[in-house]
């Protein structure tokens, strides 16, 4: 295989910082940033969400099992979020070596409720790294249903990170930064 400039130079662009983003963390104050856990449905699942002396945001907790429990869930909201024309979204993110879910929500609903449209990330423990989720990979679910949607990223208006691996116990993710990508 020959290996030309345009070759290395689309490797670049593609997986390196070259790469157009748009951060997507709250700035402004219609933001809203806050937790859902599986409280909601008589688990005990506990998770919460700090920002750093860094400027960073640590999502943290202990998932719990009991009472059919299991999910801890970073939600935001009432963000500028069309994102028309992007290809994903791009999280910098230290973890735990636990697999996470970036879910994303949009005018789209089923039996009155929300429609999540959501893609699996893993995080290395300790480590900083970049993770890429593709639109085109989101899988659309209802309350653990799973349904056959059209995700529209022109029409986001909910952004979150859930964890519910079914591993009971301290779970930890920093990140700095969460960006649509193209």
């Amino acid at each position: 295989m020959k290996i030309t400039t345009a070759f290395l130079l689309g490797l670049l662009i593609g997986n390196s910082a070259l790469a157009e983003t748009r951060s997507l963390l709250p700035k402004e104050s219609k933001v809203e940033m806050g937790i859902t856990n599986d409280g909601v449905m008589g688990g005990l699942s506990k998770g919460k969400v700090s920002k750093t002396d860094q400027g960073t945001y640590l999502f943290s907790g202990d998932l719990s099992l009991e009472n059919n429990g299991g999910f801890s869930s970073l939600r935001m909201s009432g963000g500028d979020w069309n994102l028309d024309g992007w290809q994903g979204i791009e999280i910098e993110v230290k973890g735990d070596g636990r697999t996470y879910d970036l879910r994303l929500t949009t005018d789209e609903k089923f039996r009155g409720s929300s429609v999540s449209f959501s893609g699996k990330f893993e995080t290395k423990k300790g480590e900083w790294t970049k993770v890429r989720v593709p639109f085109s990979a989101l899988k659309a679910t209802w309350r653990g249903m799973k349904l056959d949607r059209e995700f529209n990223p022109a029409k986001i208006d909910g952004l979150g990170i859930t964890i519910a691996d079914k591993v009971q116990g301290p779970f930890k993710m920093e990140f700095r930064s969460l960006a649509a990508w193209k």
